[in-house]
């Protein structure tokens, strides 16, 4: 039999309302509508669908307050995580916002409407309050802190919902919806609680075990969650996270690619896969009791906490957010009100960023070792003395798929290597930018033409050359150049350069981009796709002047022209360039080579 619900009733929304479905979506054209956040959605989707029962809205202001000070709603049930609807003062005027008043919520990304909400109450939180009592400081290198300061609006909105329709899902159906128990109207969506009940009594699962995840899992992972499985009896529910997660991880694309890779090593009959679309907030101790509350309310009865479960990494002082167990003891003091036996979990949790293929070797409750002998992992603590280990460091594995060596099938399985490697390509395989930054007259674009010629001549992959008179000419014809329209100028190409980037081509950008903010803002929008080269073009003014054919200098000095970089507009010198080059005292030919040194020292470019 299934875990009872959190409250003892699930507050399924889609089925209690589907009666007035039509009438509902009929009134939201008559209706005040909020466009939601992606977090906002995901709170949606899993408030109507039950995964936050008891929660049939989003809290309102004496709820929220419980919450945050005390881990209980005003009705005493335990909830350690507040859902909040956020607004802004812009939005409460324009809107009219006040209890009393319904509002569409709707979709953001097709403005379908999904729910009407009956506002309770409008009401400014303390966020300092806030961030210290639920994530345990206020310190902006939090995700989940520096989300609840700049993006989180002023106001929240507590009020009921009732619902009209379940976002719609167009990956993985074949993972979102088994047992179809929701209305027939609704759109493919992840396995409601509703639906997996229905799941677990289909298969006679008494007993389940949920793992949550936000990371690829390897064979060490499968081995120890079999192991926990058996341990008590139960069946396996791998239940990862597909909502938001923490910025940087792997796409979630990816993450299921390696999930359903690994699903047909578990023994047959032993292991489900469902997705669930929550937007984490990397609260640690907290979060770990909402990740089980959560999951008994889609029916499991054990669910795995691991070290430092849900943690968000280091503050601002460098230290961990969390200590290591305190996820683990703060369930373990609430238990008996969360009513899921907890499964400490002693694995090893290896974490892939998404774009930096930064990955982490991080201790579990006990380090795990690969015992060559046995083809098995142990805790490191129960190998008998003179046992042969191995291991794989989070360095070397991240340097087998740059390189495109071989991972042992010790490690994880030749599917999830090739799902990863597909992911991952070797920087050979990458796509990156050049992007040159100086004077006008620096010598940069002639640097940008012949660096073009080089790399096509390498052949590896294709190239594109962004120059910021073109881009202005054809993508940005109607700005000026103050300093705000220069920065939507620079981001334009960040942009384009981003999207080439991305599909795997070479692009060398030549710009003045006088100011340090858009550059770095340019270098974070196409570092989430590959390698981003900063060159720093330092040709002095005086040579830049003399190298000036259209007298253009000459102009600006005599006050023709206004806001000229280097006359009467700054040019910030960048801080932290990848290659600083001076054209009057290098060859095009000396700097075109310098930078393919560069390149093919990081492995961009070698031979195949």
């Amino acid at each position: 039999m299934a875990n009872i619900p959190h409250g003892g009733v699930l507050k399924d929304l889609y089925l209690r309302d589907a009666g007035k479905r039509d009438a509902l979506l009929k009134e939201t054209e008559s209706l005040p509508s909020i466009v939601l956040t992606e977090r906002q959605l995901c709170d949606l989707e899993l408030i109507s669908n039950g995964g936050f029962s008891p929660l049939e809205g989003f809290l309102n202001q004496k709820d929220y307050g419980s919450v945050v000070e005390h881990l209980h709603l005003t009705n005493g049930l335990i909830w350690s995580i507040p859902i909040n609807l956020d607004v802004s003062s812009e939005q409460i005027e324009e809107l009219g916002l006040r209890a009393g008043v319904r509002i569409a919520l709707r979709d953001p990304r097709d403005d379908t409407p999904l729910s009407i909400l009956t506002i309770e109450d409008v009401y400014r939180p303390d966020k300092v309050k806030e961030a210290e009592f639920v994530f345990g400081a206020n310190d902006s290198a939090h995700p989940a802190v520096f989300y609840l300061h700049n993006q989180t609006k002023e106001f929240y909105i507590g009020g009921g919902i009732e619902a009209i329709d379940s976002p719609s899902h167009y990956d993985y159906v074949s993972n979102r919806c088994k047992d179809r128990l929701t209305p027939s109207f609704l759109p493919p969506s992840p396995d409601t609680p509703t639906e997996l009940r229905a799941h677990f009594k289909k298969l006679s699962w008494t007993r389940v075990v949920a793992f949550q995840t936000r990371n690829p899992m390897h064979r060490a992972h499968r081995e120890l969650t079999v192991r926990a499985a058996r341990a008590r009896k139960a069946h396996l529910l791998i239940h990862p996270v597909v909502g938001l997660t923490k910025p940087g991880d792997i796409d979630h694309y990816t993450r299921v690619r390696v999930y359903k890779a690994l699903m047909p090593k578990y023994p047959s009959g032993m292991a489900e896969l469902s997705l669930l679309p929550l937007a984490m907030r990397m609260g640690g101790p907290r979060e770990a009791i909402w990740h089980a509350l959560i999951r008994k309310n889609h029916g499991v009865t054990h669910f795995i906490i691991g070290r430092d479960h849900a943690g968000p990494g280091k503050n601002s002082q460098g230290k961990d957010f969390y200590g290591a167990y305190e996820a683990q003891q703060l369930v373990e003091k609430y238990k008996k009100e969360i009513g899921v036996d907890i499964v400490p979990f002693q694995m090893v949790k290896l974490e892939l960023c998404r774009h930096s293929l930064k990955l982490t070797h991080t201790l579990l409750s006990s380090l795990q070792t690969y015992c060559p002998d046995s083809d098995e992992y142990m805790p490191i603590d129960e190998v008998p003395k003179g046992t042969t280990t191995l291991d794989i460091s989070g360095t070397e594995l991240r340097r087998r798929l740059r390189l495109g060596l071989s991972i042992p099938t010790w490690f994880t399985y030749p599917e999830v290597v090739a799902v990863l490697r597909q992911a991952y390509p070797p920087r050979l395989n990458q796509g990156f930018t050049v992007f040159l930054t100086g004077l006008h007259a620096s010598g940069k674009n002639s640097i940008a033409r012949a660096l073009q010629v080089a790399l096509n001549q390498q052949g590896t992959r294709p190239v594109s050359l962004l120059l910021g008179e073109t881009i202005r000419s054809e993508l940005s014809s109607e700005l000026g150049f103050s300093k705000r329209e220069r920065d939507i100028n620079v981001g334009r190409i960040a942009f384009v350069a981003g999207e080439l980037t991305k599909a795997g081509a070479a692009v060398v950008a030549s710009m003045v981009a006088p100011y340090e903010e858009a550059r770095d803002q340019a270098r974070a929008t196409v570092e989430r796709f590959g390698g981003f080269y900063l060159v720093h073009v330092a040709t002095p003014l005086k040579a830049c002047e003399k190298h000036d054919r259209k007298g253009i200098y000459r102009r600006a000095r005599a006050g023709e022209i206004n806001g000229f970089t280097g006359i009467d507009d700054p040019y910030e010198i960048p801080r932290k360039p990848e290659l600083t080059v001076d054209w009057s005292k290098q060859s095009v030919s000396q700097i075109v080579h310098e930078v393919v040194l560069m390149l093919e020292k990081d492995g961009y470019l070698g031979s195949q």
